[in-house]
């Protein structure tokens, strides 16, 4: 059992350089940004979605989707994933993404 120990720490030490090494990772700059807007909630969804993942999470979303959706999400952002904003500032967030992104863009409205 000892032989076995010494073992085992000797193919420790052995691999320890290798798992010390670290690798460089170089990201790509980002592109994505929200779309601009008087609407205030533009501001406050820079202020606090961009603390966590960039706009390409918003541009990627269906342009169908309704305002519960963005609702739903905002809140999840909140309550399942810790975002730290202020819950009063959810209306204002759900209306810009709504207004902007979702079905009650005005393209989506045209025929």
């Amino acid at each position: 059992m000892h032989s076995r120990f010494l073992g085992a720490l000797a193919l420790a030490a052995a691999c320890a350089p290798l798992t010390a090494t670290a690798l460089q990772v170089t990201l790509p700059a980002e592109t994505a940004v929200y779309v601009p807007s008087e609407l205030p909630g533009y501001q406050l969804v820079q202020q606090n979605c961009l603390i966590c993942h960039s706009a390409q999470y918003v541009l990627t979303q269906p342009r169908t989707l309704p305002r519960s959706y963005w609702q739903a999400t905002v809140e999840k952002m909140s309550k399942a994933f810790g975002a730290p904003f202020p819950e009063q500032d959810s209306a204002a967030m759900v209306d810009y993404l709504s207004r902007t992104y979702g079905a009650e863009r005005p393209a989506a409205a045209a025929p």
